[in-house]
């Protein structure tokens, strides 16, 4: 994969310090970890106090330890921080992340960029014209999606803001071919694939969270950007950034994948993700 940086002009050491830095994080399993990906392996009476920051179905969903949260707040006031989902904006509302609200978020896998909570049309418009003119459409590929599955091991089918298309599936059945499979077909027709615990997500390839990411630098004329993330979906925004953080876990981590500004660290779970906050503010 080719990364094209965000930013990568020398300003004077004066606008630096008048620039914004610009900081770009994935959330699930980056950020932020439902109970079965929090990877507490310390004893009980050693586990961090972990605070919620996701109801769904009115039950807790997703956590950071406090000491995340504390640090994140403290980040969010200092830097232009930017959430970077592939969740859809109504998924992306369910969460409440410590510190001012992010005045830019990225959703639908850069998709759809909100300022202050509604989606940019002018950039909606740019994201439907490189689609359209770079990519098979959306119902060639989840009508193949459909066809392919097993109902044996398919939960759910989904499409998210008529952009990209999911499955939910019960992974332990999930049969290694059908992936490498169905990533050699969409290859073909300007489409990726990336399994993340239960899902599998087919996306178009112009579809990229570092092109949403760049959008905000350049609205916001940040001078660096530093990011997280732990998937393939990820890659882009990591190669982008001026500095990035791979967690422990992940499709990123069980692939092998680097890159030389690129930190692997060894934390896994919800460890992982204020180990990123603090490279964050060091960073």
């Amino acid at each position: 994969m080719s990364g094209r940086p965000l930013a990568h002009h020398h300003p004077s050491p004066q606008a630096l310090r008048a620039a914004p830095l610009l900081v770009a994080s994935d959330l699930d399993r980056t950020l932020i970890y439902s109970a079965a990906a929090l990877g507490l392996a310390m004893p009980d009476a050693e586990a961090p106090r972990l605070l919620c920051v996701e109801t769904y179905e009115r039950k807790p969903l997703s956590y950071m330890t406090e000491t995340a949260a504390a640090l994140l707040a403290e980040l969010a006031a200092t830097t232009t921080f930017v959430p970077a989902t592939t969740r859809t904006p109504e998924q992306y509302g369910r969460i409440h992340l410590p510190g001012p609200v992010p005045e830019f978020a990225v959703c639908a896998n850069g998709g759809r960029l909100l300022v202050r909570g509604e989606s940019d049309p002018d950039w909606q418009r740019t994201v439907a014209g490189r689609l359209s003119a770079q990519c098979a459409p959306l119902d060639e590929i989840r009508a193949h999606l459909v066809r392919t599955a097993d109902p044996a091991w398919l939960l759910k089918e989904r499409v998210a803001e008529d952009l990209f298309a999911y499955l939910v599936v019960d992974r332990p059945l999930l049969p290694d071919t059908w992936v490498k499979d169905l990533t050699g077909w969409a290859d073909e027709r300007g489409w990726t694939v990336s399994l993340q615990g239960r899902k599998i997500y087919a996306v178009p390839r112009p579809l990229t969270k570092s092109a949403a990411v760049a959008e905000v630098a350049r609205r916001t004329g940040a001078s660096q950007v530093l990011a997280a993330g732990d998937s393939l979906l990820d890659a882009d925004l990591l190669l982008a950034a001026d500095r990035a953080w791979r967690p422990g876990h992940g499709e990123l981590a069980d692939s092998g994948w680097h890159a030389p500004h690129v930190t692997a660290l060894d934390e896994r779970g919800v460890a992982a993700g204020e180990e990123i906050v603090r490279a964050f503010l060091r960073g």
